[in-house]
């Protein structure tokens, strides 16, 4: 299946929203499940934005916000595009603020059923006892940012955070790779490090673990339990700096059943649907969208019919 080519919409238009229905529509799915997606508390989601805003010397050209909107306006156009689940992407980037986000994101999980609970950690004295917390309430998903938070993985504070959540069988979402920018952190060794003391932990490698593509495609090979999401993999904007490896492909394909969709949402510099496309023009079959774009993130979170 080839994507339709045509005008760009504007964003949270009907026009918008049918350019992403009309590319998951044809395979026959109930909806999408985007595994990627941002929601935080104001203050910090401004912060983030800012961010991006000032990236332009950093990456040698500007990252404009495609969906800079209020919280309900984002939600709205996640549920338009046929989102039937999606995450509340957090990440504590200094001591002492984990909780006070994980204690959010459960409110917001609370008010938004199609939200997916979402936790994170950073490495300090009370990490275990607020993850411990947010298993107990009924965290659906954790995530970590390495490169933002500036923390080692393997750091010895989060050995008990690690095996409380292989224990309890939950997916992390890591943001590990070296792009868009290299931390001190950021590379496959922490990761494979931790993963060699804790084989049975779901982790999920974002962005395909750019730039370290072909590790973190080899550590999904060797672990039972350890996956890739898309986030703006593939697209143009990533491509133009760090391009997937083409001869890799019928590795990612072999993979495809713990390949998951995701879009970085609302912090993307291009229209939803060109993530999508952006999959669909690897030319990897119909089945490998299928469980991509809905069916992988169904099985794992065990989501009805």
């Amino acid at each position: 299946m080839s994507p339709q080519r045509g005008a760009t919409p504007a964003p949270f238009t009907t026009a918008d929203a049918t350019s992403v229905r009309r590319l998951w529509e044809p395979l026959g799915l109930p909806g999408i499940v985007d595994i990627h997606t941002h929601f935080m508390p104001d203050n910090v989601l401004a912060k983030v934005w800012s961010y991006f805003d000032s990236v332009g010397p950093l990456l040698g050209r500007e990252w404009p916000i495609a969906y800079r909107a209020g919280e309900q306006v984002r939600v709205h156009g996640l549920d338009a595009f046929g989102v039937r689940a999606f995450t509340s992407m957090i990440y504590a980037h200094k001591p002492e603020m984990a909780a006070w986000l994980n204690s959010w994101a459960g409110a917001f999980a609370a008010r938004e059923p199609r939200c997916l609970h979402t936790s994170t950690f950073y490495p300090e004295p009370g990490a275990a006892r607020y993850t411990r917390s947010a298993i107990d309430a009924g965290t659906r998903i954790f995530k970590v940012h390495v490169q933002v938070g500036d923390f080692s993985p393997d750091d010895p504070l989060l050995d008990p955070v690690w095996g409380m959540i292989a224990e309890a069988g939950l997916p992390v979402i890591i943001h590990c790779g070296s792009g868009p920018a290299p931390g001190r952190f950021t590379g496959p060794d922490p990761v494979a490090a931790v993963l060699a003391r804790f084989p049975q932990l779901r982790l999920i490698v974002a962005h395909m673990g750019t730039t370290e593509y072909l590790d973190f495609l080899g550590l999904a090979e060797r672990y039972a339990h350890v996956g890739l999401d898309t986030t703006m993999s593939f697209t143009d904007f990533a491509e133009l700096d760090a391009p997937y490896p083409r001869d890799a492909l019928p590795r990612v394909k072999a993979l495809g059943h713990k390949i998951f969709w995701g879009s970085d949402y609302p912090n993307i510099p291009y229209p939803y649907a060109h993530g999508i496309e952006s999959l669909m023009r690897l030319d990897l079959g119909d089945d490998w969208l299928r469980k991509v774009l809905h069916d992988n993130a169904a099985d794992l979170f065990a989501l009805s019919a």
